[in-house]
């Protein structure tokens, strides 16, 4: 049974495409006449609908700093990786699950369903007594910002004139923005004088804001009446085998980089089998998605247009490229540079500033403008050399240069890091709205999984390769099984030197990885579609391969 997806206001019905299509230039207006955005929301409703929103996207991003100081109580950095890729291991699988759950149920509550998710697992995070049990955490709060995530911008299409809806997005990038500020600080002000766990237990109060403002001031349009269908047709909508295919890839992915040259060498058949698997479980989702077609957590239809297919493609490349930096940067701070999880904070804010800048000015310059392609590559521009920049950062490098890089690097990162999403809408056809973003927000969480474990592979493997020549006398194991901001307290001060040493050349690994997935988001944005660009219209899908 084949359904069409609700669409936003703005949107007609299926019967007024071909009016659309005889009527461009008003299909794609940007100076709407009054009772043309009569439908929209305004006053307090669109006010307090915008803030729980912001609420909802700042609760993922309160605990980046305490990474270091969780591997001092539970000891090692070998799970480092799963702290973080648990957490965009589901929200990347389960996005789509998501955005068919919008479109099948109510709007209002299943939003209110994925911030109830989140907080769980905000608390499993805050209770856990091992890291397992804080990995689970970690993805259940994964499951539940996917749904946040897909659903922040889904409504976003409701609330928002089209004209405005990159200005919209671009909030959606402040909270974020401010998040990343605040995260690191209160994690070092926790750290230092409570405990890490606190960075999880303030999501739940935040959590509540969110969900109250949501439910009383938050109403769902009629256009976003949920799809009829029986509870046979909503279950295999989810496309419950695409996605548990898609878990597993990505498992046999991490488990492959976390074992291959730290606890097992490339070439043991622990190693070699999980990468098999990974190929194989690949192969048999991309075979299995073509054969669910409308049904499939990625829509081939939907994918194989150069908006949807191309802004997915750099989302994940671009992504990846941010997040290895910015897991990166607590680690050359504290433990190469010897501070304090607080002033870890404090100096990643020149990045966090600049990323939340350039997201509400870019978001502004495309409401004004309809122009997004260049800003994509230009800020993809900018973060591949302002990557390149902090790759250059040593052991000794000045308070400036690190100020400054971050800034370049985070003007570029802000500036493209939502276009992908904000083209995939634009250039929507009615119906699909939902579904694109829930495509385009899947490849950036893949992404961020991919890089941020590759770059933990390549982190761990140069760590224990030049430890064995700076300082032979240390055991890499114990390296590996200390934390990262305890080797000043646990090690000989005669050796300090040689581990920070070896620090910094895995942090330079990581770092060069960021470089390579931003410039290859820079190339993979050249290929956008220029002659779609500044129309804002639905025209904006061209079929990839007739392009090409």
């Amino acid at each position: 049974m084949q359904v069409s997806e609700v669409a936003p206001p703005d949107v007609a019905s299926t019967g007024d495409k071909d009016k659309l299509e005889h009527e461009p230039e008003k299909a794609i207006d940007t100076t709407h006449e009054d009772e043309e955005q009569a439908g929209y929301p305004s006053g307090l409703n669109l006010l307090f609908t915008v803030l729980a929103l912001i609420f909802s996207i700042f609760l993922a991003s309160l605990d980046m700093a305490t990474i270091p100081k969780i591997t001092d109580e539970f000891g090692g950095i070998d799970k480092v990786s799963w702290y973080g890729a648990a957490f965009f291991m589901t929200n990347g699988s389960y996005q789509t699950a998501w955005g068919k759950a919008y479109k099948f149920f109510n709007l209002k509550y299943t939003f209110l369903a994925s911030v109830f998710v989140l907080e769980v697992g905000s608390l499993i995070c805050a209770l856990a007594p091992n890291p397992v049990a804080l990995i689970v955490g970690r993805a259940v709060t994964g499951l539940g910002a996917a749904g946040i995530g897909t659903g922040a911008y889904t409504i976003i299409a409701f609330v928002a004139p089209p004209n405005k809806r990159p200005m919209y997005t671009g909030y959606i990038g402040l909270s974020y923005g401010i998040a990343s500020v605040s995260g690191p600080l209160l994690g070092g002000v926790f750290s230092d004088t409570a405990s890490w766990r606190w960075c999880f237990y303030v999501n739940l109060p935040i959590g509540g804001i969110a969900a109250a403002i949501i439910f009383f001031f938050f109403h769902t349009p009629k256009a976003a009446k949920p799809v009829s269908a029986t509870w046979r047709e909503k279950f295999l909508q989810m496309d419950p085998v695409g996605t548990t295919l898609i878990m597993g890839a990505i498992i046999c992915f991490m488990l492959s980089l976390e074992k291959g040259g730290q606890t097992k060498p490339w070439n043991s058949g622990e190693v070699i089998g999980t990468l098999v698997g990974f190929f194989v479980i690949t192969a048999l989702f991309i075979a299995w998605e073509a054969y669910q077609n409308e049904r499939a957590v990625i829509i081939p239809r939907l994918f194989m247009t150069r908006s949807v297919g191309i802004g997915s493609l750099f989302a994940c490349f671009f992504a990846g490229s941010y997040l290895v930096v910015l897991y990166y940067m607590p680690i050359y701070f504290q433990s190469v540079g010897g501070v304090t999880p607080i002033m870890s904070g404090v100096r990643n804010i020149p990045l966090i500033i600049a990323v939340t800048v350039a997201m509400i000015v870019s978001g502004a310059f495309i409401s004004a403008t309809n122009c997004a392609i260049p800003v994509l590559i230009g800020g993809a521009a900018l973060a591949t050399v302002g990557a390149g920049l902090i790759y250059t950062l040593d052991i000794d490098s000045n308070t400036g240069k690190w100020i400054g890089y971050q800034i370049l690097a985070g003007l570029g990162w802000g500036a493209a890091y939502q276009i992908p999403i904000i083209i995939g809408q634009r250039g929507a056809d009615p119906g699909d709205v939902s579904s694109i973003t829930a495509i385009v927000l899947f490849f950036q969480n893949f992404g961020g999984t991919a890089f941020v474990t590759v770059g933990q592979a390549a982190f761990a493997n140069t760590l224990v390769n030049n430890l064995a020549t700076a300082v032979p006398s240390v055991k890499p194991s114990t390296v590996i099984a200390t934390g990262a901001t305890a080797i000043r307290s646990v090690f000989d001060p005669a050796d300090v030197p040689g581990i920070v040493q070896a620090y910094m050349a895995g942090v330079k690994v990581a770092f060069a990885i960021g470089i390579a997935a931003a410039g290859a988001a820079f190339a993979t944005g050249m290929c956008g579609d220029w002659k779609a660009d500044g129309k804002g219209g639905e025209k904006g899908h061209v079929e990839i391969v007739a392009a090409l």
